[in-house]
């Protein structure tokens, strides 16, 4: 049997070029808590309620990510990817991240690492160290990031690098 033993993997965020922060928060997602299993892959794989507020002015959209730097691979692994929600949207509910529900204005989901198109819950492999969570609004400059739902998280990723005006981050924890 493989063993998952490595070392933990820095702040993905602390290794971008800095940015404000403002402030994210949750109904369901306490900060450096332990997901709720409605958040596991194999629980509910339901989104968490989110809110957010102190976005820069001139934000004109945002962009929703979930990233885990702490999958066994070189990458990590996207969780949820939401583009394009209007600036006048600092809330969203529980379970908005469904393949099926009805997303505010032009917002729409690019395909996580399990290859759909929604939030897919944490799924840690058994055994393996805690991983970390890292649900982050990204305040945008423009009122689309400019990309399509064709593309990958690392697409949106490094758009949001060059168009995001600030980011707030909550980080949950999970592991089998």
């Amino acid at each position: 049997m493989t063993s998952l033993d490595r070392p933990v993997k820095p702040d993905p965020y602390d290794l971008l070029p800095p940015l404000p922060s403002f402030t994210v928060t949750s109904d369901d997602v306490t900060e450096g808590q332990r997901l709720n299993v409605a958040q596991a892959h194999d629980g509910g794989n339901t989104s968490p309620q989110l809110s957010w507020s102190g976005a820069p002015d001139g934000t004109k959209s945002y962009t929703i990510t979930c990233f885990d730097p702490d999958a066994p691979t070189p990458s990590g692994f996207w969780h949820w990817v939401l583009v394009d929600v209007p600036p006048d949207v600092t809330s969203l509910p529980a379970g908005i991240g469904a393949a099926d529900a009805e997303l505010p204005g032009r917002a729409f989901h690019v395909r996580n690492d399990y290859g759909t198109k929604d939030f897919g819950g944490a799924a840690p492999p058994p055994g393996d160290q805690v991983h970390r969570y890292y649900f982050v609004v990204h305040a945008v400059a423009e009122e689309s990031l400019g990309v399509d739902d064709s593309v990958s998280p690392a697409v949106v990723s490094f758009n949001l690098v060059f168009k995001s005006l600030a980011r707030g981050v909550l980080k949950g924890t999970y592991q089998h």
